[in-house]
């Protein structure tokens, strides 16, 4: 038998599944950064037992990036966002967060309630 709290923590880590690999790869830049954070988070919101989303995309990062291209854009990684999700599934929440651990953005569950 499987307990709600480790549903929650199923549940969350589908979340951060289809975040990282529905948004990787899309266009990104300082300008669009700000619009970028706000489709991930509404479209991740949309799924069953999310709570709340927040993204920080790390324009720092993205200007470093840049800064050495002809480009004006680059692709979207982990390593240009910092990421929370909570998730309540039946009275339990679970919160994992996603940021960069040397240089591997690392998805880790920090709390379940």
């Amino acid at each position: 038998m499987v307990s709600t709290a480790e549903e929650a923590c199923f549940e969350v880590g589908i979340k951060f599944g289809s975040l990282y690999h529905q948004f990787a790869g899309t266009p990104v830049s300082p300008e669009s950064a700000p619009s970028l954070e706000r489709a991930i988070e509404e479209s991740i919101e949309n799924q069953p037992h999310c709570v709340e989303v927040t993204v920080d995309v790390r324009t720092d990062e993205l200007e470093a990036e840049l800064a050495e291209s002809s480009a004006e854009y680059t692709e979207f990684t982990g390593r240009f966002m910092e990421v929370e999700v909570v998730v309540d599934y039946e009275g339990t929440e679970a919160v994992a967060r996603m940021e960069m651990e040397g240089d591997y953005p690392l998805m880790r569950l920090v709390e379940v309630e």
